[in-house]
């Protein structure tokens, strides 16, 4: 270093030493208290005022700027030595937006802690400046949970219907279990039925949309509540029945305004399906290799099986009932409302806790697909009821001390990767990447305040509206109980499959 070199540096530092008396410890900055107020924005709503006194801007850049010359190196200057004036002039603006942003995230992180908000404060920090003197002052719109109270949650009234296996149910299951073993055929001949399956080339133009988009080949599955691509279609059913291949069929329809893609949702949507090919689904033969399939010998053990496991669903269809009495109690002595932004993203969630609550009940993955489809393609009216439920439910979780316990989590996993042929750790894994892992333990919580209530609900046994018939009682090796099960589990769709080829084939038809 040249003489006029060590004589700049002598200079700087004694000019540090002076200003900053560097090398003693810096005093804490100075702060005050910020001045906030929360007002009621609408429903669920709260706009939030914050005022940043000048002092603690100021505590704050004294602070910032005392932490950044420990650590700054400046040409000329050794490490801790640099002035402030010059640390101001390289670093003023990096560290002014640093300086801002932190205090920002700590008013309004405080500000908001007592409220029970839903999601992150909608902030646009780019527009906030903070003043060269003075307070700095912004304000921002949170939504909350709603503010209610609770209903009296003892001595609720509650109906258990009596129920029991008919052969009815047996048949209707026994012919379910043929559907899902079923194959889509072409069908030759004829138009369009309820339940079939139409590949169609399709193409959508959302409202505001320039151009149409085009599907190509599609899969619709014709149902009451359908869906064609991503858009949900009432009445579907009605739109394509009795048509043929080859015809062109349109329609127009509202989406829900808490629909699940955003690309569609509140909109009008056009939709022009060109039929390519017709389906239906052929059920599968009532033969050995049915039953090898199902793990019994023959129809009559397939019957007793059948009969088991509807007896368990029954009791679960027993306690979901008076589940959603309980529920029902609720929304009717329950009073509060919600903001339509709040239904529409939270309607992904809802969906999710559906999925999780209708897995945990022991469906099969198809039959959890065909009732979350409805369930997507719901009215704005029953996305909110899902809300309010929700919300219902974390306060009497809060009010009865209701606490879920990893253990309980862990053994709940395990018990449903048994009934689903999985390893529970594999499960387990599986939740927590899609993001089902979270919506399974609030599902877990809410279920352990349905049994509390239950424990000191008025329960009341009632006789079903119909009154079903006796229970069938099958032994095994029963011939004539074998042939009445596979004819009556065999009744529907054998119009259009051929009749009589096998002493196998005899024992589902007639």
């Amino acid at each position: 270093m040249g003489e006029e070199e060590t004589k700049a540096s002598e200079e700087a530092t004694k000019t540090a030493d002076e200003e900053g008396k560097v090398g003693e410890e810096e005093p804490e900055p100075a702060s005050a208290k910020n001045i906030v107020t929360i007002e009621d924005a609408g429903p669920c709503k709260k706009k939030v005022a914050i005022e940043i006194p000048e002092e603690t801007i100021r505590g704050a850049t004294d602070k910032q700027y005392n932490e950044l010359r420990r650590e700054a190196v400046l040409p000329g200057f050794r490490k801790g030595r640099a002035p402030r004036r010059l640390l101001e002039k390289r670093f003023g603006k990096e560290t002014g937006e640093q300086i801002k942003l932190k205090l920002l995230a700590e008013a309004s992180e405080a500000a908001v802690k007592e409220l029970k908000v839903i999601g992150d404060p909608d902030i646009d920090y780019e527009k906030i400046e903070m003043p060269a003197e003075g307070a700095m002052k912004f304000d921002f719109e949170v939504e909350v949970r709603p503010e209610f109270q609770l209903p009296n949650l003892e001595g609720i009234p509650v109906n258990r219907t009596k129920l029991e296996v008919t052969d009815e149910q047996i048949d209707r299951e026994i012919e379910q279990m043929r559907k899902l073993a079923g194959m889509w055929t072409p069908r030759e001949e004829g138009a369009v039925e309820v339940g079939d399956q139409v590949i169609g080339e399709v193409g959508i133009k959302a409202e505001g949309a320039e151009e149409e988009e085009k599907l190509g080949e599609t899969q619709i599955f014709v149902r009451p509540n359908g869906f064609v691509g991503a858009v949900p279609v009432e009445k579907l059913d009605k739109l394509l029945v009795g048509a043929k291949g080859g015809e062109k069929k349109s329609t127009t329809v509202e989406v829900p305004k808490t629909y699940v893609r955003e690309e569609y949702r509140g909109k009008k949507v056009d939709i022009s399906i060109e039929i390519k090919d017709i389906k239906w689904l052929k059920p599968a033969e009532l033969d050995e290799a049915f039953f090898r399939r199902a793990g019994v010998e023959d129809a009559d053990e397939l019957c007793e099986r059948t009969q088991d496991g509807l007896q368990s669903h029954l009791e679960r269809q027993s306690r979901a009932e008076m589940t959603e009495q309980i529920y029902k109690y609720l929304l009717d002595n329950t009073s509060f409302d919600l903001p339509l932004d709040v239904v529409a993203e939270q309607a992904g969630t809802v969906l999710q806790r559906q999925y999780v609550n209708l897995l945990s009940r022991g469906l099969t993955r198809e039959q959890i697909e065909e009732q979350m489809e409805q369930l997507r393609a719901g009215s704005e009216e029953q996305a909110k009821e899902q809300l309010k439920t929700f919300f219902l439910m974390d306060k009497v979780a809060d009010k009865l001390e209701i606490e879920v316990t990893p253990e309980e989590i862990n053994g709940r996993i395990a018990q449903l990767a048994l009934s689903q042929g999985q390893r529970p750790e594999r499960m387990r894994e599986e939740m927590a990447r899609n993001g089902t892992l979270t919506q399974f333990e609030l599902e877990v919580r809410q279920s352990k305040c349905i049994a509390k209530m239950l424990e000191s609900a008025k329960i009341t046994e009632v006789e079903p509206e119909k009154k079903a018939r006796k229970a069938r009682k099958t032994k095994k090796g029963s011939k004539e109980s074998d042939k009445n099960s596979a004819k009556k589990a065999s009744s529907t769709g054998e119009k259009q499959a051929k009749k009589g080829k096998t002493t196998a084939k005899k024992k589902t038809e007639e």
